[in-house]
């Protein structure tokens, strides 16, 4: 055994690299907690909770939660990205990073069992930050333990807090603690806003690049459709307010600006750790965001009391903005039964857009959790019929598209297929909603065209339904040379196998 490993770890929980993504959560959890990782996953379960009626599934169905945390590192500038965790893992995750436009490279810590176990991995991990950390290169190296080091204990904080004055920021994103990648952006998020908040306590740091705002700023939390925040500016400057920093920001010195703020505007509400960065630095948070006539009267209303602005000048950015986004509203009217579903964090915000402009919504399920931040979307669509689910699985929003056959059903890929294979119109909510404006005058009408040009589709739908019948479909699937037989005699055979195995289940379960 190596005597030179770090005291805190403890290599027995996690016998070489066999506990892996394939053994299970509970397994994955207990081994970390034995390996010392339970303070770490019990501020994860207080931050981002599960649905306590979830049944067997309790984590929403996402890609890989640690994608949100390497997109953020990966979308900051003079930011170096390390992940360590099991080749396959690593490979999947910056695949997904290429796909959606990286334009760097990704470090990777491999290990074996041997490194693993011998707390080896901890050191390899400890000199590639060191090789990393060029000042003329990098403001922060960042380090992501997945689940295999994670649920092992490698200790990323006994990491050193920086190396030749470049910042080193170690977090644990396993899937088995972190429900969804969009969560996993909030635990870097949070991360980095500790350590700028830390900074700025201990004296004078970098201003940022186009200097200190001349305005009182808000400071726009959660990512977004990169014309909303301009759009935002222009609805806060009749208070003289200006726009802050979005966070995930998009390098160092915007974490400085991003604290310096008049208030923080949870525009995404389940960014919980940031949030508390925030409330450190003693600034008012508030949720929802200016979307719609009604969304944006009431935002506008609580960023200027949050900012301690005078009511004459709420009112002016009100007169300033409603009457244009009612006229946009009343111009571009959608018409039809909708669901909505997505793991983006801004499913609510999206629906209230849509009921305002005319949409009959039925069902809201976002992957995200409750938060008293999104409470005023929450109620505020309740009040108008809306069925909000929060942490919705992937058969809660199926089971909505079933119910309400809807004209439209929005969702993330496999609810999008289920709808088009029962002949439901369908839009991909990350890449065909999310991707557009949804604040003020310029949101009010970007949905309408593309939501009601899918809804007229429905007539196709019916026509390719009808030619193509139940082709391809169930036994019928698959490549075949000739025309397949039927054998009932087959489907007998079964269905009598699954009776008898059946009955032997009850039985022994009864002897127990």
């Amino acid at each position: 055994m190596n005597d030179s490993r770090p005291p805190e770890f403890k290599p027995d929980a996690v016998q070489g690299d066999g506990v892996g993504c394939h053994s299970g959560k509970a397994e994955m959890l207990a081994a970390a907690q034995q390996a010392g990782k339970s303070e770490v996953l019990e501020q994860y379960a207080r931050d981002y909770p599960l649905a306590p009626d979830a049944g067997p599934h309790d984590q929403p169905q996402s890609m890989c939660p640690a994608f949100g945390s390497l997109r953020v590192g990966l979308r900051m500038r003079r930011t170096a990205t390390i992940l360590s965790g099991s080749a396959c893992c690593v490979y999947g995750l910056t695949f997904t990073s290429h796909f959606y436009g990286a334009r760097r490279s990704v470090g990777y810590v491999p290990f074996n069992s041997e490194t693993l176990v011998t707390g080896k991995l901890f050191e390899d991990i400890r000199d590639s930050v060191y090789k990393e950390a060029d000042p003329e290169k990098y403001d922060a190296v960042v380090i992501i333990n997945l689940c295999v080091p994670t649920a092992s204990g490698v200790p990323l904080q006994l990491l050193p807090k920086e190396i030749n004055g470049v910042r080193i920021i170690g977090i644990d994103v396993p899937g088995f603690g972190v429900p969804t990648h969009a969560e996993a952006k909030d635990v870097l998020a949070g991360a980095m806003l500790r350590y700028a908040r830390e900074e700025v306590q201990a004296g004078p740091v970098a201003a940022p690049r186009n200097g200190r705002a001349q305005l009182p700023t808000v400071t726009l939390l959660g990512e977004m459709f990169p014309a909303d925040p301009v759009g935002i500016g222009m609805m806060l400057a009749p208070m003289g307010l200006a726009a802050g920093p979005v966070v995930p920001t998009r390098e160092w010195r915007e974490l400085y600006a991003a604290l310096d703020c008049a208030a923080v505007a949870a525009i995404h509400p389940f960014y919980t750790a940031s949030i508390r960065e925030f409330e450190a630095a003693v600034r008012p948070i508030v949720g929802s965001a200016p979307v719609g006539y009604e969304g944006t009267e009431a935002w506008l209303q609580a960023i200027g009391a949050a900012a301690n602005v005078p009511q004459a000048r709420i009112d002016a950015a009100k007169n300033a903005m409603l009457p244009a986004i009612r006229a946009v509203l009343s111009k571009a009217p959608v018409k039809g039964r909708i669901t909505l579903s997505g793991y983006e964090g801004s499913e609510l915000l999206v629906a209230r857009l849509l009921v305002e402009s005319g949409a009959d919504v039925r069902y809201v399920g976002s992957a995200c959790p409750r938060t008293v931040w999104s409470d005023a979307d929450r109620e505020w669509l309740e009040a108008k019929g809306v069925r909000v689910q929060f942490r919705a699985s992937l058969e809660q929003d199926l089971a909505a598209v079933d119910e309400f056959r809807p004209d439209l059903a929005i969702g993330t890929t496999p609810v999008v297929q289920a709808a088009k294979q029962a002949s439901i119109p369908s839009l991909y909510f990350t890449n065909l909603i999310s991707a557009r404006p949804l604040m003020g005058p310029a949101g009010a009408g970007s949905l309408a065209q593309v939501v009601n040009a899918a809804i007229a589709n429905k007539g196709r739908f019916d026509t390719m339904k009808a030619f193509f019948g139940d082709v391809g479909s169930g036994d019928k699937a698959g490549v075949w040379e000739g025309v397949p037989l039927p054998h009932p005699e087959f489907r007998e055979q079964t269905r009598k196998k699954i009776i008898r195995l059946q009955k032997k289940l009850e039985n022994e379960a009864m002897g127990s």
